[in-house]
């Protein structure tokens, strides 16, 4: 079934419900990267058991396609100075929620109760910060990675770079204007102490 193997399966069948798939992102170790920057498949990442937040989302999406779900991420993006993040969203009772990969305490899983994508984008706005700097600015439309079958994406033994890359080029819808921009309220300092929490620490 597309492309994976029994073991695979057998793995990917266990992970039924959207809730089961983020428990199982979240007992995955945090992949640091230390040998260079990597975009592993979603069969790299079962044999590696570590994900950074792309291959979590993408990893998402393989499970949820097994069992229905179309294969959708979307691309998160902040400004220049903190970092993108990837989800994999879903649709259940007419709304849409969201599996995240993260190491972060906030910017994880969303139940599905957001009558739009942006509502669900918004979800997440308050808590995107760096350094008590609220960062995020736009979010892509859904991508279906279906549209990848071809380049066997779920199982490639080499990076899937060509998805984030995609990411990059669909379109974007800006959420801020520049006036709200500029009148935007710095998180205080609980807030930024709860959001410097790491789920996984950085290897040294």
């Amino acid at each position: 079934m597309y492309g994976f193997n029994n073991s695979e399966i057998s793995i990917l069948k266990r992970l039924n419900t959207p809730p089961k798939i983020q428990d199982f992102l979240n007992k995955l170790k945090a992949n640091f990267e230390p040998n260079g920057d990597t975009c592993r498949s979603p069969r790299l990442v079962l044999r590696n058991k570590e994900a950074h937040c792309v291959e979590g989302a993408i990893l998402a999406a393989a499970a949820m396609r097994i069992h229905g779900h179309k294969p959708l991420v979307l691309d998160l993006t902040s400004n220049k100075k903190d970092f993108d993040h990837v989800v994999a969203v879903f649709r259940q009772f007419g709304c849409w929620g969201a599996v995240s990969k993260t190491n972060h305490p906030v910017l994880r899983y969303r139940e599905p109760v957001y009558k739009s994508i942006r509502e669900l984008v918004m979800s997440y706005f308050h808590e995107y910060t760096k350094d008590g700097e609220k960062t995020l600015r736009s979010y892509s439309i859904p991508v279906n990675l279906s549209r990848f079958d071809k380049l066997g994406w779920t199982t490639s033994e080499k990076d899937i770079w060509y998805i984030p890359e995609y990411l990059l080029e669909v379109p974007h819808k800006q959420i801020l204007t520049h006036t709200q921009i500029s009148n935007l309220r710095k998180a205080d300092l609980l807030e930024i102490k709860a959001g410097d929490m790491l789920e996984w620490k950085t290897k040294l």
